[in-house]
């Protein structure tokens, strides 16, 4: 049957006034749910604001009272978290569990980005108390364009006011540095990024937050600083408070186990953000990774291209600091031993750059004269005993798989290593018995070991041969020094990176 242009103007006008009629009826549920559709008109109270509630403990919280305070304005309220908390706890009207994680009983929860229906979400932590009007000051603040480019306005929960921080990002250097903001407390122009020493409520735009890789990751304050971070977004600290809830103080069991849920929780966002080193405001030192009790960092290297470069980064800094370490301790075993050494390769190629290990280096090359490996009483053992040995500081001596050479492990765990080439004098030539096909597989005068020079390297001063700039030339090429490269520019070549 054919349709006149008359007929199908009157079934659009039908289904229009229906639909008009369906979300005149249906208005905003009086209890969110994550499993509801979206409402057709926004929701009243603080006039587009959802407060999400993530930050809290399943063993010691004050979520009831937090979620009836906040649900009074009212806003809607979510209570988001992995699983439903156990204890339960008693939800009022206005208030909604949001799961984070999937049974595999039941059918996929909603994403939490189609739960909050509002242009702006305000994260709150557990035992703050609303403030009538503070949540829409706070929006204002956002919105008035005086913010100079503040993408997170926050406002203290209780009578102190978190400290402002400075706050940059390296990825390439997996690190964080803190530091002193400029100007940060009610004030737009200054360089506030992060927060610490007390609870505050964090608004921003709801488009924002669920833009982000790791929206509702914890700790909030930590996940949101760090991400806003990468994208310079600045952060708006308002005088105004909220109260905070008068609560107990935890039990010693209590504390003991929100300390280690919050490291956990620490160690977690900082591994998936991809930060190996925090350097605090007050300069202090905090370590993510590679330890002695812990693999190392990254897996086995293929074409001589560690898998981190290929991700546009360098080696850890914890990496870095583990091969500080171990070449050190090798050094001044060779040393006590009276084993001629010197630094080969790309060791040698970043002491004559900066003193130090190449940035994007994943071992230390040292060569040693074969005549007096046997002198080194762990060598000596490696090779009366066939098999590993580990030294009274924990590193971990063994001939190598590869070949004709010497391989020292950070520990048993960690295999981050200093690798030990035995070379011998043929002829007035430096050679050795295993040839891997790196540009630094050459042979070369014995001149340049007669006689070794000290040279700072990693921390300690090392052995070096005589004549660093033609040594390395003989081996990598002419500039070789001033001409950074990476190990195999076939694979990746660093001035695409």
């Amino acid at each position: 049957m054919r349709v006149t242009p008359c007929q199908a103007a009157l079934a659009a006008a039908i289904a229009l006034n229906l639909l008009l009629l369906y979300c005149a009826r249906r208005g905003l549920p009086s209890r969110p749910s994550a499993a509801s559709p979206p409402p057709c008109r926004p929701p009243r109270g603080a006039r587009g604001v959802t407060v999400v509630l993530r930050d809290f403990e399943d063993f010691d919280n004050d979520l009831a009272g937090t979620a009836r305070s906040f649900a009074a304005l009212p806003v809607p309220v979510l209570v988001a978290a992995e699983a439903p908390p156990y204890p339960p706890v008693p939800l009022p009207a206005g208030a909604a569990l949001l799961p984070l994680r999937p049974r595999p009983d039941r059918a996929p929860p909603p994403r939490p980005e189609l739960a909050v229906r509002t242009r702006h979400v305000a994260l709150v932590p557990d035992g703050a108390r609303a403030a009538p009007g503070l949540l829409e000051r706070m929006r204002d603040a956002l919105e008035d364009g005086d913010g100079g480019g503040a993408r997170v306005v926050a406002a203290p929960v209780g009578p102190r006011a978190p400290r402002c921080l400075a706050l940059s990002v390296d990825l390439r250097a997996w690190t964080a540095r803190y530091g002193p903001a400029g100007n940060g407390n009610g004030s737009a122009a200054g360089d506030c990024l992060a927060l610490e020493g007390a609870p505050a409520v964090l608004l921003l735009r709801t488009r924002d937050l669920f833009a982000l890789p790791f929206p509702l990751a914890r700790p909030v304050p930590a996940a949101l600083a760090l991400q806003a971070a990468l994208r310079g977004w600045r952060l708006r600290l308002l005088p105004d408070a909220f109260p905070a809830a008068r609560r107990p103080p935890a039990s010693p069991h209590g504390r003991w186990k929100a300390e280690g849920l919050a490291e956990a929780r620490r160690r977690r966002l900082l591994r998936d953000v991809g930060v190996k080193l925090e350097v605090l405001a007050d300069g202090r030192e905090r370590w993510h990774g590679c330890a002695k009790d812990t693999p190392r960092c990254f897996g086995t290297v293929h074409a001589r291209t560690p898998q981190y470069l290929l991700a546009g980064r360098w080696t850890p800094p914890c990496c870095l600091r583990a091969l500080r370490e171990t070449a050190r301790h090798v050094a001044r075993e060779l040393e006590a031993a009276g084993v001629r050494y010197w630094l080969e390769g790309g060791s040698l190629l970043g002491a004559a750059r900066l003193g130090d290990i190449i940035p994007w280096d994943y071992d230390v090359d040292l060569g040693i004269y074969r005549e007096d490996a046997g002198k080194c009483r762990w060598l000596a053992a490696v090779a009366a005993e066939g098999r590993p040995v580990e030294d009274a500081e924990g590193f971990v001596w063994e001939k190598a798989a590869e070949g004709e050479f010497y391989r020292v492990h950070y520990s048993r765990s960690n295999r981050l290593h200093v690798d030990l080439w035995p070379f011998y004098a043929r002829g007035g030539v430096m050679t050795k018995d295993t040839w891997l096909g790196h540009p630094q597989d050459v042979e070369f005068p014995e001149s340049f070991l007669r006689p070794l020079v000290p040279v700072a390297f990693a921390g300690f001063t090392a052995m070096a041969p005589n004549n660093a700039r033609a040594f390395l030339e003989l081996k990598f090429g002419p500039g070789a020094i001033e001409n950074p490269e990476y190990p195999n520019p076939a694979v990746k070549r660093l001035e695409r990176d």
